[in-house]
């Protein structure tokens, strides 16, 4: 790890020897904040990411969500470009330098679409839907699962490429005893809410969690955050079969791609190389190819 310093009065951080201008705040969550900034040594745009560590737990957990950085070198894996520890008294921070994309995340791009009352066309779909299964290939491809896929944790450049990002909840695909806390409830999948003993959880988690994320950018939300936002159990929902909305917008082969990736038996659920062979036969550009925006 590099050394950092903090230059509060002046609004610059050290990382690593190189200094970084602090911009403006661009989101925070229980235990985290993210900041833009600048780096004076290259005029980019980076993500700063702080991970507030109360105790030796905290701290091994951040660390953790380096070392699942480090794994990957992906075009559709978001990349870590500098980290370090920093002591706050009796506390301390991660942080974490993380590209800058201004576009955001699939999840403002739905809500920018449902504001206009549109819908995404078929072919953009498809477009970051391979990306997002080309992400999730190379982490089921070294053992792991992401295990909190959902929209906000999906960054978009200005191509349709998505970048999976917060890899904080990631481990061993294939586990008998795990906690599901982690799992954003309304994407989490069924086998992950009540544990039987002797329960294997593989990777297959994560595509139920891509098909909830299908579900939402063709439908402007997740299939249960209305059952989640409303106080009723979800836990109860995803144990019943999923009712697609009857539509014109989409061709069948998505709806069947959509209802495979569905199904709440977690063995017959399809692993993502299946996944990907449905994809790209339904998928009419090569992958990668500029998709003409709305």
């Amino acid at each position: 790890m590099g050394h950092a310093l903090c230059t509060c009065s002046r609004g610059t951080i050290t990382i690593s020897n190189k200094r970084y201008l602090l911009i403006h705040r661009l989101g925070e969550g229980g235990f985290s904040y993210v900041d833009l900034v600048e780096g004076l040594h290259d005029g980019c745009f980076y993500a700063l990411k702080r991970i507030i560590c109360h105790d030796k737990d905290d701290r091994q957990e951040a660390l953790h969500e380096v070392e699942m950085h480090l794994l990957f070198e992906h075009p559709n894996i978001l990349p870590l470009c500098a980290h370090t520890m920093v002591e706050r008294g009796s506390k301390h921070e991660a942080w974490l330098l993380l590209p800058f994309l201004k576009r955001g995340t699939l999840w403002q791009e739905v809500e920018v679409l449902r504001e206009k009352g549109i819908f995404m066309p078929e072919e953009q779909i498809l477009t970051i839907l391979h990306g997002i299964c080309r992400g999730l290939q190379a982490i089921h491809n070294k053992g792991y699962a992401h295990r909190d896929l959902k929209p906000t944790n999906v960054l978009l450049d200005d191509e349709d490429q998505p970048l999976l990002m917060d890899l904080g909840s990631m481990n061993q695909a294939r586990i008998e005893d795990w906690a599901a806390q982690r799992c954003t409830i309304s994407y989490r999948a069924p086998e992950l809410f009540t544990v039987e003993r002797e329960c294997v959880i593989d990777e297959r988690t994560d595509i139920w969690s891509l098909g909830c994320v299908l579900y939402c950018m063709m439908f402007g939300e997740g299939p249960y955050d209305m059952i989640f936002q409303k106080g009723d159990s979800v836990a109860l929902a995803v144990q019943n079969h999923l009712t697609v909305p009857q539509n014109t917008r989409y061709s069948p082969a998505l709806e069947h791609l959509l209802s495979s990736t569905m199904v709440v038996n977690p063995q017959e659920r399809p692993y993502i190389a299946n996944v990907i062979c449905q994809l790209e036969a339904i998928q009419p550009a090569p992958a990668g190819q500029d998709t003409t925006h709305i």
